[in-house]
C-alpha cells in the first residue's frame, strides 16, 4: 500500500515539474520580470566582445567569403578579456559567436567556416565560458540568425536553416549549459516567422530556464508590420508590438530608450514585461570589431552618463570592448573601461549606482531661437524630454536657453549632451562627430539677478558633466550659447541633485 502511495505521489510530483518545466519554455504575460528577466535586471552591467574573422580583415561586416585562414591572431588571449571585464566591474560577458559571416568562434561539426580551419584552433567560446567561471562572472553569448556562408540559410524551406540554428545552439548550450543571456540579431533578411523562434526559445529553456533571450529590433508599431518607432519615443504601456516573439527584453542595438521607459509590451492581445537592454562601443568611433589602426575611444564623462541613464529604470548595459587582431584588448581601451569602473565605483554583489535626483525632466524651456530640420521645429522642449534622439536647434551662431526650476530643489551636478554633426567613414558603420558649441556659460538666477556658474571656454566634448562643490537652487537657469561654428543644437541637458558618492 505504502509503495503504491509513493508511486502514485512520484508521478504527480513528476506531473507537475513537467508543467512547470513545459510553463518556463513559454512566455507568459505579466506586469512583472520572470526569473531570466530579474537575473538580466540584477547583472545590470555586461562586456560586449567582438572577435571573428572580421578582425582580420578591418570590416564591420561581411559576406561569408573571407577565408578562415585569415583567421590568424599571434597572441590569443580570451583569458585577458575576461580579467579586463572582472577588474573593469562587469557582471558578464557577452561573447559574439557567430556574426553574419557565418565564421563560428568554436569548431562546430555542422561548419567548416570555423576556428577548426583557421590557423589558431583555439574554442575561444569554452576559453571565455572556462575564463568567466574563474573570475566568477556570468557567459553570455550572442548569434546571429543571419547566415551569410551557410548553404543551406538559402533553401527555400526555413525549417532546415532552424534545425542548423539548434543544433549549433546545442552546441554552444553544452559547452555551458548555464549561459546566462542569448542575444539574436539579424532577423531583418527574413520574415519573422521563418526564424523559429519559438522553438529557439524552448531548446534554451530546456538547458536554462533563466538565460534571457533577446532579439535585435525587439517591437514594432502593429502587429505583422515593420514599421518602427524610435525607442526614445516609446513613452506608453501597451501602445506597441512584438516583432520577433517570443523574446524575455527589447533590443534596438544601438538606440537609446527614453528616461521614461514603459515595459507592457503587446503580443495576440496579451500584455508583457519586457526590459530593455541597451549596447555601446567604449570606441568614439562606433567601430564594433577592432581595426588595425589605433583608434580613440569615448570620454569618460560620455561613458559615465550613459552608463546612468542606460541602467535606470530595472533596464541593462553592455559596452563594447573588442580585442585587436593579436588577441588582447589594447591597454589603453583596457585601462579607460577599468577606470570608469572605478568612476562609478563599482563593487561584486552590490547594486549599480544610481545618477541622482533629476529635477529638469519635463520642466518649462524657452529659447531665444528655434531652427528647423525638413520643415519641423526643433523646440526648446526636446532638451528635457528624456530622448536622446530628439534636439533643440537655435536659428542664429549665438542662442540663450531658459529653464525653470523648482526653487525647492537644489541641484549639484549638470550634464548637457550637445547635437554634433556627424561625418561617415568609409566603411560605412564608423563615424566621427564634430562638435558646434564652442564657448558657453551656464547662468542662475538669484535675487533677481544672473550670476555666472560656469564658464566654458572650449569645445563642450561629447558630453559635459559638471559637478559643482556646493548646492545651488533657483527658479531659472540659463545656458548663454556665446560661440559656435554652425547652428548650436542640444539633445539633453540634465540637472540633477548627485546621489552619495
Amino acid at each position: 500500500m505504502k509503495k503504491n502511495t509513493f508511486t502514485t505521489a512520484s508521478l504527480f510530483l513528476l506531473t507537475v515539474l513537467s508543467a512547470l518545466i513545459s510553463r518556463a519554455q513559454i512566455l507568459q504575460p505579466a506586469t512583472a520580470p520572470n526569473r531570466a528577466q530579474q537575473a538580466l535586471i540584477n547583472r545590470g552591467y555586461g562586456m560586449f566582445i567582438h572577435f571573428g574573422v572580421n578582425t582580420f580583415a578591418d570590416v564591420e561586416w561581411s559576406d561569408g567569403t573571407i577565408p578562415a585562414e585569415k583567421f590568424n591572431p599571434t597572441h590569443l588571449d580570451p583569458e585577458q578579456w575576461v580579467k579586463t571585464a572582472k577588474d573593469a566591474g562587469f557582471r558578464y560577458v557577452l561573447l559574439i559567436t557567430k556574426h553574419h559571416d557565418g565564421f563560428c568562434l568554436w569548431d562546430s561539426k555542422y561548419t567548416t567556416y570555423d576556428v577548426g580551419s583557421a590557423p589558431v584552433k583555439m574554442n575561444i567560446v569554452k576559453a571565455v565560458s572556462d575564463a568567466c567561471k574563474k573570475y566568477g562572472i556570468g557567459f553570455a553569448i550572442y548569434y546571429s540568425l543571419w547566415d551569410r556562408h551557410e548553404p543551406v540559410y538559402k533553401d527555400k524551406n526555413p525549417q532546415l536553416y532552424i534545425d542548423y540554428m539548434k543544433k549549433q545552439l546545442t552546441e554552444l548550450f553544452e559547452i555551458n549549459p548555464n549561459i546566462c543571456e542569448l542575444w539574436l540579431d539579424g532577423g531583418w533578411d527574413r520574415k519573422p516567422q521563418d526564424w523559429g523562434l519559438d522553438q529557439v526559445y524552448k531548446l534554451v529553456k530546456q538547458f536554462n530556464p533563466a538565460c534571457a533571450v533577446g532579439v535585435n529590433h525587439t517591437i514594432v508599431n502593429e502587429e505583422g508590420k515593420r514599421n518602427f518607432t524610435r525607442p526614445g519615443k516609446m513613452t506608453e504601456d501597451n501602445k506597441y508590438y512584438f516583432q520577433y516573439y517570443p523574446s524575455d527584453f527589447r533590443l534596438w542595438d544601438p538606440q537609446i530608450i527614453t528616461l521614461y521607459d514603459k515595459k507592457q509590451y503587446l503580443h495576440e492581445g496579451k500584455s508583457y514585461y519586457l526590459p530593455f537592454e541597451h549596447t555601446l562601443c567604449i570606441s568614439s568611433r562606433w567601430n564594433w570589431f577592432e581595426k588595425s589602426a589605433e583608434l580613440p575611444v569615448r570620454d569618460l564623462d560620455e561613458l559615465q552618463e550613459l552608463f546612468y541613464w542606460s541602467t535606470a529604470n530595472n533596464n541593462s548595459l553592455v559596452i563594447n570592448v573588442p580585442p585587436d587582431n593579436t588577441g588582447r584588448i589594447r591597454p589603453y581601451t583596457a585601462n579607460a573601461v577599468i577606470e570608469l569602473g572605478k568612476r562609478l565605483g563599482l563593487q561584486p554583489n552590490k547594486p549599480l549606482p544610481k545618477n541622482g535626483e533629476l529635477i529638469s525632466g519635463r520642466q518649462p524651456v524657452t529659447a531665444t531661437s528655434t531652427g528647423q530640420y525638413k520643415g519641423n521645429r526643433l523646440e526648446a522642449a526636446n532638451i528635457n524630454d528624456g530622448n536622446l534622439d530628439s534636439r533643440w536647434e537655435a536659428a542664429d551662431s549665438t542662442a540663450t536657453i531658459e529653464l525653470s526650476l523648482n526653487e525647492a530643489k537644489a541641484f549639484n551636478k549638470i550634464s548637457i549632451f550637445e547635437y554634433k554633426d556627424v561625418k561617415e567613414l568609409p566603411d560605412g558603420f564608423s563615424q566621427i562627430r564634430i562638435p558646434r558649441i564652442l564657448q558657453y556659460n551656464i547662468q542662475l538666477l538669484e535675487k533677481g539677478e544672473w550670476k555666472t556658474i560656469f564658464l566654458g571656454e572650449e569645445p563642450m566634448g561629447d558630453c559635459k558633466v559638471i559637478n559643482f562643490p556646493q548646492q545651488y537652487r533657483t527658479p531659472k537657469l540659463r545656458l548663454n550659447i556665446l560661440k559656435a561654428s554652425s547652428l548650436p543644437a542640444i539633445s539633453e541637458i540634465n540637472v540633477m541633485l548627485k546621489s552619495g558618492k
